[in-house]
């Protein structure tokens, strides 16, 4: 199974441009709010139409603007489920799932429903109706309606935006067992690193409508290639640097000089490293070692973040260069250190970036 996607859509103060193949995965969607993701979704579904391009699933073409080719939603054999589950409130959750599935029989349409409520564990609600619902069953009904055609794409758009903590964790471990049986395509949009790492395979950065980054999930969080990927990854630690060798640079607003383990071929650009990748320098140690100073903490509940100047002591709490993010056992040990700590970023950690 391939899908590809080359279209443009021009709208006031925004242009979508995608050029992407995939094939039967799980399809992270990423970036800032108006980075154009329920866009590109919209555009797959058949809700908005491009202005120009194809978008074509193996032999069957979706949109061709060439040659005239816009095929309707109901024929892409697309589900989506939608950031507020779009659920009729009218109809009981037997007929939102069942919604789709009017051109078979009666009987047909039962029996699909009927596997379906087994499967997302619905059995005994199909005469409810969604406000008789919590916020999980909503979703799960929201995505056996999306099954229930046998899609061979599923959208789904913040699937998780509506739910609480403790439900997020419970419903994203449902959805997962729930994407593996599925033989399709997925797209998952969300402005959460820890879904997207959670969910899916590849992940797509967008950035004012164009794929500015793409990738495994995992080589995308180790290295992202722009500041605005390490942003949106979560990276909190971002400096202007300059190449000094192919393995070293300078950051001024620092004042220090780092290396790296990847080569660096750009004469500008930004370092990064993450919170939860800096250590505290071994004895002996002297690559990559800085003498730091504590200016500020904040306690998260399972973790603390230290806000660190390198190289002299800072003169008030938002006078720091970089934070660092320890467990909150670890707390305790640097309180027997005197300061400045000596703090470690690990060649291969330090990631190199451009704009």
């Amino acid at each position: 199974m391939g899908l590809t996607i080359d279209i443009e859509r021009k709208l006031p103060g925004f242009k979508l441009k995608i050029n992407l193949s995939c094939g039967q995965e799980i399809i992270g969607i990423l970036g800032a709010s108006g980075s154009g993701k329920s866009m590109l979704l919209n555009c797959i579904a058949g809700l908005i139409k491009p202005d120009k391009g194809k978008i074509i699933l193996d032999d069957t073409v979706f949109f061709d603007s060439e040659n005239k080719v816009n095929i309707s939603p109901q024929a892409r054999k697309t589900g989506y489920l939608f950031q507020n589950y779009a659920m009729f409130p009218h109809l009981t959750v037997n007929e939102n799932i069942a919604f789709g599935l009017e051109k078979l029989p009666k009987a047909e349409q039962r029996s699909r429903v009927s596997e379906l409520l087994a499967s997302f564990h619905l059995a005994d609600m199909g005469k409810r109706y969604p406000s008789q619902l919590s916020g999980g069953q909503q979703q799960r009904v929201a995505l056996a309606r999306a099954m229930a055609v046998n899609p061979q794409i599923m959208l789904l758009d913040e699937a998780f935006s509506a739910l609480d903590a403790h439900l997020k964790m419970h419903m994203i471990k449902e959805m997962i067992e729930s994407l593996k049986k599925f033989q399709g395509i997925t797209f998952f949009v969300t402005h959460s690193i820890e879904e997207a790492y959670r969910l899916c395979n590849r992940i797509v950065f967008l950035n004012n409508g164009s794929v500015e980054a793409l990738g495994s999930k995992e080589e995308l969080f180790r290295r992202p290639a722009t500041v605005e990927a390490a942003k949106v990854t979560g990276c909190k630690n971002i400096a202007a640097a300059v190449r000094k060798s192919e393995h070293s640079a300078e950051i001024p607003d620092w004042g220090i000089r780092v290396a790296t383990a990847t080569r660096i071929e750009k004469t500008e650009g930004f370092i990064g490293i993450r919170a939860n990748n800096i250590k505290l320098a071994a004895a002996g140690l002297q690559e990559n070692c800085y003498p730091a100073w504590i200016a500020d903490e904040s306690d998260a509940p399972f973790s603390t973040t230290l806000y660190l100047k390198i190289g002299s002591a800072p003169i008030r709490s938002d006078d720091f260069h970089i934070q660092w993010e320890i467990p909150k056992d670890k707390k305790a040990e640097l309180r027997d250190l005197t300061q400045p700590v000596r703090v470690y970023l690990d060649p291969n950690d330090v990631f190199f970036m451009i704009e």
